[in-house]
Order: structure tokens, then C-alpha cells, then sequence
């Protein structure tokens, strides 16, 4: 029979880029599920008629809210795969997993914070318990990215410090969905894992410029990425920086300014954060024209190689960044379908996907990682600048 794929969120920026990346990669039937069946039935339409498909039986919606806890679970009851996109997981809870787990369904998300993290991490017994393969933080960043210092750390014979940077060109492509994580994660210091111990770090604080493909010289500032938590669990380095940026660069200042001068009870507002949200989002459909919604990423490893310090440096440019999100999210959906990728218990992606594997689902999906080996004679990239904007 054929498989079926469930994708809550699926008619969303990021959900119904999965969904194409399924329709296009695989022969399973997809089912997207929202609140909003006007607005999920054109979704299944637009899907179809993007990807040429001529059988449209294989996209259908249903209208499902994830508060509806029965219906949720019939419908995941029905499914071989469940993919959440229905963010920002910053105050998700994990019960989605907990359903999948009861089910012996296996699970997917692009799950973007590391509260969430802990939460479905701690469901790892659970999920070894029931046999099934739960991949958590999938997508571009975290996903993708997370792939890339993998790759970066097995070329060196020991690694030391991680630096992640990423800049996005003015939405990204991706909706208010993304806005609202975005300032969300200005709420309050997070824990980094600097120098062998978690140390707390504002958000959006130790500007840094960093050379990006296609945008050049861009400013990058500390956020709150899973990255930072699961890389520092994952391989014996003692440093991890996670670090984000936009263009245009008043973006930035946009940014920097909320998280420096607004008193921190103002960010704990969901009216405010919903205030700046819908503000930058109706900023950038005007500015999008001109920026473009891109996606670059930096991943740069130190450490050593034949008893030298070296870097080794990875960087990927998309001019879509939702595009790229579906696009690291499907790949991993569709190794699980395929029973590729099988390891019941809860990980993300650097802890279970091979680097042959990542490599193999980038190049069959168009997407161009460039790597180098690099002698360290200036440890540039592990300062952090105390310079502002």
C-alpha cells in the first residue's frame, strides 16, 4: 500500500515546501493539516500544480488543531510518518511525539529552540521503548546546518570549537511564522556552551562580521539555536557559537535595538511580540523585492589535523530560504520512509545521518555545500567582537 505522510502545519511557508519535496522525491501520498480549510484546500491545488502532479488524490487536506487531542490522534493513527511544522515550538509542548510514540508512528519536525528540545529529547527512552525513529530540529537551521559541522568535524583528528553563522535575506520566504521565533528568541539570555561550561549569553549582543557567499560581509549576532545544545552533546568540543543576521542590514539594527533598549516585560508580552511580528513582516514584503529571501550559511570547525591547528569551513547559499527548510526536512522524511534511516529513540540530525547520506540528499536535491581545509593562522572566527552596530 502506498505510504501515508501527515504534515501539521502543511499549508504553511515551511510545511508546504515539505510536502513538495515529498510529492516531487517520493511516491507516498501527503496529507496537510491546518485550522483553515479554505486556505489548506488552495495549498493541496498550488502543490499539485507546481510539481506537475497528475494524480491529486496524492495531496489531500484535513482540518485538524492540535489542541484536538482525539482527532489528532486518529489522524496520526492513519499515517506512516508525521512531519510537525506547526511552529514556533518555543512554548510547544512534545505532546505531538507522545501521540506518535503511543501510535508506533515515526516522527519528524523543524522544531527551531532548544526549550523544545529538551522537552522531546527527553522522550528518548519512550521512543526507544516503542522501536520508532523520532528527527527533531530538521529543516535548514537547525537542520542542515547541523549536518554541515558533522561533516566539517570528520575531517579533522580532533575538534575543538564550532562556529555557526547564519544570514537570511529579509523574510526569508518563510512567513510571520518566523518573525514571531525571531523575536521570541530576544526574551531572555540563553545558556552557550563556551570554553568546556554553559555560559549565559544576551541574544542578539557581540556583533561579529562574517564573510558570506553572495551577501559578503555581513553582521552576525548570538541567538538562541538548538545547535548550541546538541553539537555541544554530541562531540567532545569545547566551544559552540551560534550566531544570525539579516539584510538589509537595518534589519539588524531593528533587531539589536529591540533586544538592547525594550525592557524585558514588554518582550514577555504575545501581544507585542505579535506587535513586531506582523510590523517586520509587512516591512519586508516591500524590502523582499529588492534583498531577495535567501539563505547562507557558515559552518567553521577548529581544530587539528596531522598535528597542525587548522579550519575546516563549509558554506551553502540558496536564494529560497523556505525552500532549502522543506527541502532539508524532506530529504530526512524521505530516508525514514524508506527505512534508510532507522534508530528508535529521539536525535537530531548530526547524531544519526551519516555524512554519505546528507551528501547523497543534497546532491539529489540541487544543493551545493562548498568545503575547505585551512590553515588557522588567525583564530578570527572564535573571537567574539564587543563591538555594536
Amino acid at each position: 500500500m502506498t505510504q501515508q505522510v501527515l504534515i501539521l502545519g502543511g499549508s504553511g511557508r515551511i510545511g508546504s515546501q515539505v510536502a513538495a519535496d515529498l510529492l516531487t522525491h517520493t511516491a507516498v501520498n501527503v496529507t496537510i493539516a491546518g485550522r483553515n480549510p479554505e486556505t489548506g484546500q488552495k495549498a493541496c491545488q498550488a502543490l499539485v500544480n507546481s510539481i506537475g502532479e497528475t494524480t491529486p488524490q496524492r495531496c489531500q487536506f484535513v482540518s485538524i488543531h492540535l489542541d484536538d487531542l482525539r482527532g489528532l490522534q486518529d489522524a496520526i493513527a492513519q499515517s506512516d510518518l508525521v512531519v510537525h511544522c506547526a511552529g514556533p515550538f518555543h512554548h510547544r509542548n512534545a505532546s505531538v511525539l507522545k501521540l506518535c510514540i503511543d501510535s508506533n508512528v515515526n516522527y519528524v519536525d523543524v522544531s527551531d529552540h532548544a526549550s523544545f528540545t529538551c522537552k522531546a529529547i527527553a522522550l528518548q527512552a519512550e521512543a526507544q521503548a516503542a522501536g520508532i525513529t523520532a528527527m527533531i530540529n530538521t529543516g535548514i537551521f537547525p537542520g542542515i546546518s547541523n549536518s554541515m559541522v558533522r561533516r566539517d568535524i570528520e575531517q579533522l583528528d580532533r575538534a575543538d570549537k564550532v562556529h555557526l553563522s547564519y544570514v537570511v535575506g529579509g523574510s526569508g520566504g518563510a512567513g510571520l511564522t518566523v518573525m514571531r521565533s525571531t523575536f521570541l528568541g530576544l526574551q531572555r539570555p540563553f545558556a552557550a556552551w563556551i570554553d568546556g561550561k554553559r555560559q549565559q549569553v544576551q541574544p542578539y549582543s557581540d556583533r561579529e562580521a562574517i564573510e558570506f557567499p553572495h551577501y559578503g560581509n555581513v553582521g552576525v549576532y548570538w541567538f538562541d539555536m538548538p545547535e548550541a545544545l546538541t553539537l555541544a552533546n554530541t562531540f567532545p568540543v569545547k566551544t559552540v557559537v551560534t550566531k544570525f543576521g539579516t539584510v538589509p542590514r537595518f534589519y539588524n539594527y531593528l533587531t539589536w535595538s529591540v533586544a538592547r533598549w525594550w525592557h524585558p516585560r514588554l518582550l514577555q508580552s504575545n501581544s507585542v511580540i505579535e506587535f513586531l511580528s506582523r510590523v517586520s513582516y509587512g516591512m519586508t514584503q516591500i524590502s523582499d523585492r529588492l534583498s531577495g529571501v535567501g539563505v547562507a550559511i557558515r559552518s567553521e570547525v577548529l581544530g587539528m589535523k596531522y598535528g597542525q591547528l587548522v579550519r575546516c569551513c563549509s558554506t551553502l547559499h540558496h536564494p529560497n530560504t523556505a525552500l532549502v527548510a522543506g527541502r532539508g526536512t524532506g530529504a530526512i522524511a524521505q530516508l525514514l520512509l524508506s527505512g534508510e534511516l532507522k534508530k528508535p529513540g529521539v536525535w537530531t540530525p548530526e547524531q544519526v545521518l551519516s555524512t554519505p547520506m546528507f551528501e547523497k540528499a543534497m546532491s539529489d536535491r540541487d544543493l551545493e555545500i562548498h568545503q575547505q581545509l585551512l590553515p588557522n593562522s588567525i583564530d578570527r572566527s572564535f573571537e567574539t567582537s564587543t563591538a555594536e552596530c
